[in-house]
């Protein structure tokens, strides 16, 4: 016995490849069928990533990047490479919003942003954010599951991200009845979706036919035009107010308002029911039970593991030699973020810091995710609903969403043990 655990010991701790490797696990398994659900093609690059050591050019596409050094590299360098070209996320959002967005986003007026937003989202903000929006509906289903009750937890997660975007923007909802709220709720966060889906089929161009743009602008207008009004007297609780009280004008407010609602839902929600997933299939539950001090790594891994953006896209704006490759202007690259991210190995909720990931799951530099405290407290509160009973839970159902912009299921039902 002593040598067969000796054996399995560095199995679990060598450097997996999160392509070919560990379709034993179970946990590996699904997040497999997930992505190739979601989007044919994120398989195919993830495993084209195992072979850009550390940079490849694919045709059609640019290069293409897995390694975390050199992602970070590339998402850290505002000289050589832009997201407000063609390729960048930034050029998407440009054609919908505005041609603001390129003094903003990552023009001369982006420090500024940066500088005078970023008390938007604390550690202590977003938990506050949290309990304002959640608290009642998240013990309403505490009790039930609890109970024994089973739980979709995909459905929960869309309810409850539908309920920050309201809680945030300051957005009517029914209140007739929970059931009727729920619903708002979910129209809410399939609306989020639908403004998210315009970058759909966009892996190797960013330029939007005006079909797209007008129905994105239709939806834009529909989730921030009561911003105008509001704007002047909002509380500090929500998102306009905090703008306001921080500097940002009506414009920056309604710009961040949006792209709150693109970079929170689908993100967010994908990212609540895939950590229940992995607790469950990895049995890591069992050990964050008895070991609660190690939430922090349990959440962080999370998002490592998911990494719910599983590309970022950027253009190269002047000449560069980097990882032994000449990039040159008007080039394009893609960070493979979800490959990048899972070289260090499956979901541990004891893994230790990885230095060179840092917060790659929230992107790097001057870009890093402005929501990145409030996802993490959003995620500790839906894994406090699972475990805070200190009774395991199983996984009774499960199905993958298919064609969709972020892998997500579709449905995950759980129930206590």
């Amino acid at each position: 016995m002593p040598v067969a655990e000796d054996l399995r010991a560095p199995a679990r701790e060598r450097t997996l490849n999160p392509v070919t490797d560990g379709f034993g696990s179970s946990a590996r398994a699904h997040e497999h069928r997930l992505l190739s659900a979601a989007r044919p093609a994120l398989p195919v690059l993830n495993w084209l990533g195992m072979f850009a050591k550390p940079l490849m050019k694919v045709p059609g596409l640019g290069w293409i990047t897995a390694d975390p050094l050199t992602a970070r590299a590339v998402l850290n360098d505002p000289n050589h490479f832009t997201l407000l070209s063609e390729g960048g996320v930034g050029h998407l959002w440009a054609q919908i919003l505005g041609p603001w967005v390129y003094e903003l986003f990552d023009g001369p007026g982006h420090y500024d942003l940066r500088t005078r937003s970023r008390e938007l989202f604390t550690e202590k903000t977003s938990a506050a954010f949290v309990e304002h929006a959640w608290h009642d509906r998240l013990e309403d289903a505490r009790r039930t599951f609890e109970a024994g009750e089973p739980l979709d937890l995909a459905d929960l997660s869309r309810i409850l991200v539908g309920q920050m975007v309201v809680s945030l923007l300051g957005l009517p909802a029914g209140t007739s009845s929970s059931e009727s709220t729920d619903d708002a709720y979910r129209e809410i966060f399939r609306t989020g979706e639908e403004l998210a889906s315009t970058a759909l089929g966009t892996t190797a161009d960013t330029v939007l036919p005006p079909h797209k743009i007008a129905r994105a602008r239709e939806i834009v207008e529909r989730l921030t035009g009561h911003i105008d009004l509001a704007f002047a007297t909002a509380s500090g609780d929500t998102i306009i107010g905090r703008c306001r009280e921080l500097g940002l004008t009506l414009q920056e407010t309604k710009g961040l308002s949006t792209l709150l609602m693109v970079a929170g839902t689908e993100t967010a929600a994908s990212a609540m029911a895939r950590t229940a997933a992995l607790l469950y299939d990895t049995g890591e539950q069992h050990r964050l039970i008895e070991h609660p001090e190690f939430m922090e790594g349990a959440v962080r891994e999370a998002l490592r593991v998911t990494s719910p953006a599983p590309i970022i896209g950027r253009s190269v704006l002047a000449d560069l030699s980097i990882g032994g490759r000449e990039l040159k202007a008007g080039e394009r690259i893609v960070v493979l973020t979800w490959t990048a991210n899972n070289l260090a190995g499956e979901y541990r909720v004891d893994r230790a810091y990885i230095p060179q990931n840092r917060q790659l799951w929230f992107g790097a530099g001057r870009h890093l995710c402005l929501g990145g405290p409030l996802a993490r407290a959003e995620l500790a509160s839906i894994v406090g609903l699972l475990l805070g009973d200190g009774r395991p839970f199983r996984v009774v159902s499960r199905r993958y969403g298919r064609r969709v912009l972020i892998p997500a299921y579709e449905s995950l039902v759980v129930q206590k043990v």
